[in-house]
């Protein structure tokens, strides 16, 4: 389908009237912390502030029927976080909303991708 990095293709956002619910930032924040099991570990591989990933832990918490990450209280060990069942169960439906829409419009985004100028990795 989408096949290189640099070639065009749709980004999806799940919005719940204007608030997006799960887009391509929050979903690799979502596997980011599924890797790392820490909201401090995934946000320094995103590059990204403790502050914001937080934030938007926060959010999608909110947004959801119940959390999608869970934090893990510290101790000797340290603490940590993890992605609920609930939040594989949306992270696995918004990559398939992902491939079926891609897909829906591959043909579509590769005549567009004719009026762009070539990208150069």
């Amino acid at each position: 389908m989408f096949d290189t990095p640099s070639s065009p293709k749709p980004r999806i956002r799940i919005l719940i009237g204007d608030t997006v619910a799960l887009g391509p930032g929050k979903v690799r924040l979502l596997e980011a912390i599924e890797q790392t099991g820490s909201i401090a570990a995934a946000a320094r591989a995103m590059g990204m502030s403790y502050g914001r990933a937080w934030q938007l832990v926060r959010a999608m918490n909110g947004d959801f029927v119940s959390p999608l990450v869970q934090r893990e209280a510290g101790g000797r060990g340290g603490g940590g976080a993890s992605v609920t069942d609930l939040g594989r169960d949306a992270l696995t439906r918004y990559r398939e909303i992902e491939r079926t829409a891609g897909a829906a419009v591959e043909a579509e985004v590769a005549e567009f991708s004719e009026l762009l100028k070539a990208v150069t990795e």
